[in-house]
């Protein structure tokens, strides 16, 4: 059986470079202690925030300043405890900076509540007054617009001190999953007995067209999960408790409605992505599914099933140099000063591609303002992985650009909006790698990697989203969350969605346990928002050119300036209307036609 390698044991040079943050540990425990030391810098203004403009702004600063100190520290640990999730020195690490934050939180509590207890048009004066302040304009509208919701001052310094405790089901969710959970070894169609992880099954098993290996992890996969159901249902339903008393004492008319919030969309919006795509993407799913049963010859379809590949013979094998090429001239469209960027990060450690025991499941990408970003994935040499890839390069790009031309304070925008730079980049590359291929069988396998996506951002994360929005409606009415209920509502979507082609077992009741997701707000659905835009996006270029190009570099270079509405206006998505929905759906209709004649 292969062994799994200890993070010690993988190759330096697919492990990201750490060293960038923090030369040593001491470094980092140096760096630590001098957040704590300066958070002095800020307290100092506790109670002079109507000395004027001057005093204001230099408050500001200096919070800003802190911040940007404390972003570093944190990803330190966060990033290592990512990479290696069963050491003991990341674990402590990683709680030192809860601990801080907790700390940092509750010491700069005074700023909100007492920016909001200041004479009715302060603030604005301020603004009006000192030209210095204009760049945390967008910050000082955002403290303004919390002011209905913000508590006394007593109670908002308690709760920043809770922080901790209140992030304990994130925290035992992904700590269990990364350090405790443990799968039985599988075997494949010709005997040879293979090691499982939650890591190799979502980016490889899951997708592998030997259906004996391919059932067998499923089988393994669902039974590693059973064991820890009623613990992870109990996580889960404690961060749906603290987000439904949360909305209450912060006087929200729902959870939804604290939780979209801070996203600066409204209902109207959050729903129609669930209805619209849910509805009108279902009958489009359906037949590709169906046509996978019978492409595959398979009398039933299971859920492990859903991601076979439809032409397994045809598995086109990448290496991390050579998909490094596919990325790069996919993205040249984009022009020179973004293209050094995802060079800079191909080439100088950007990115964690190594699989080791304890490494975090998934892909992500973490931008450190002063530094660079860093890129989480774990490559299993096929061309998907470069789509993933570029994926996850999308949101570094973005991270750049926006720290490049904006301060701290406006570099992110809203969580609606930040999936929609990463899957523009996946969709680039793909329509590259098609435009670069005479081969018909290479366009099909290049449409179902696009249809793979979609399937990810608007079938499997929009069905987490539907969880989410039963879930807490159900608890709202008072309602115990525990483990037959997740299971069972997770069934029950399942079914709607996919009616009678795919076989709803244990393993498919059971998905509400394999997203982190659900420990990050209302982030699910999101995924659908930012596949909309970029599906708009991506036509735009490719329709129109350089202008279309000259809008987007605009958007990722304004960072969080502008709510996530009018940044997709500034790259001509009307977001607050189902039309882009609708018509980022029939695309998909259109993809599926395509797979289906080519059989």
């Amino acid at each position: 059986m292969q062994k799994r390698l200890t993070r010690s044991e993988v190759p330096v040079e697919q492990t990201w470079k750490i060293e960038d943050l923090f030369p040593t540990f001491e470094a980092w425990e140096a760096g630590l202690a001098a957040v704590e030391t300066k958070l002095a810098t800020v307290t100092a203004f506790k109670g002079r925030l109507g000395e004027g403009a001057a005093t204001y702004l230099a408050c500001l600063e200096a919070l800003e300043a802190l911040q940007g100190e404390f972003m570093r520290v944190g990803s330190y640990a966060s990033l290592n405890l990512s990479a290696d999730g069963t050491s003991p020195a990341n674990q402590a690490a990683a709680a030192r900076v809860g601990a801080l934050m907790a700390k940092f939180g509750a010491a700069t509590a005074f700023v909100q509540t007492e920016s909001l207890a200041l004479p009715d048009g302060t603030l604005e004066g301020y603004l009006a007054s000192e030209p210095k302040l204009e760049p945390f304009r967008r910050a000082i509208q955002l403290t303004l617009k919390d002011k209905p919701h913000v508590l006394n001052p007593e109670t908002e310094v308690a709760l920043a001190s809770l922080s901790e405790v209140l992030g304990a089901p994130s925290l035992i969710y992904n700590r269990s999953k990364s350090s405790d959970m443990a799968f039985d070894p599988i075997t494949d169609s010709k005997g040879t007995q293979l090691p499982m992880s939650f890591a190799v099954y979502e980016g490889h098993y899951e997708k592998s067209p030997d259906p004996v290996l391919r059932r067998n992890a499923y089988a393994s996969f669902t039974k590693g999960l059973k064991a820890y159901k009623n613990t992870y249902a109990a996580a889960w339903a404690t961060e749906v408790k603290r987000n439904v008393v949360m909305s209450r004492l912060r006087h929200y008319p729902t959870t939804a409605h604290f939780l979209l919030h801070r996203q600066e969309v409204t209902l109207d919006v959050y729903n129609n992505l669930h209805d619209i795509i849910l509805k009108e993407l279902a009958p489009h799913m359906r037949r590709y599914v169906e046509l996978r049963r019978k492409v595959l010859g398979l009398d039933r379809i299971l859920y492990c099933d859903i991601e076979a590949p439809l032409d397994p013979d045809f598995s086109p094998p990448t290496t991390f140099a050579e998909a490094s090429d596919i990325i790069l001239n996919g993205l040249s469209v984009l022009g020179k000063e973004y293209t050094d960027i995802i060079a800079q990060g191909l080439k100088n450690r950007w990115i964690d591609w190594a699989d080791n025991v304890g490494k975090s499941t998934g892909a992500f990408c973490n931008s450190v303002y002063g530094v660079h970003p860093y890129v989480l994935i774990t490559w299993t040499s096929n061309m998907r992985d470069a789509l993933v890839l570029s994926h996850e390069l999308g949101h570094a790009g973005h991270g750049v650009l926006s720290q490049r031309y904006q301060r701290l304070v406006n570099t992110r925008p809203s969580m609606f909006f930040v999936e929609s730079p990463s899957t523009i980049n996946e969709l680039l590359v793909g329509q590259s790698i098609l435009d670069r291929s005479s081969d018909q069988r290479m366009r099909r396998w290049v449409i179902m990697q696009f249809l793979a996506t979609y399937y990810h951002n608007y079938v499997r994360h929009l069905i987490e989203g539907e969880l989410q929005r039963r879930i807490y409606a159900m608890a709202e009415q008072g309602r115990p969350i525990t483990e037959q209920v997740l299971s069972k509502v997770q069934g029950d979507i399942l079914a709607e969605f996919w009616g009678d082609v795919l076989e709803i077992d244990d393993g498919a009741r059971l998905t509400w346990m394999r997203q982190p997701h659900y420990y990050m707000g209302l982030y699910p659905y999101s995924y659908s928002a930012g596949l909309t835009i970029g599906t708009a996006v991506s036509q735009a270029i490719r329709e129109e050119g350089q202008p279309a190009v000259d809008r987007w570099l605009k958007v990722l270079k304004a960072g969080g300036t502008a709510t996530p509405i009018e940044l997709a206006k500034m790259a001509g998505v009307d977001m607050s209307k189902p039309e882009p929905i609708r018509k980022a759906v029939a695309y998909v209709g259109s993809l599926i036609d395509e797979v289906v004649k080519s059989f």
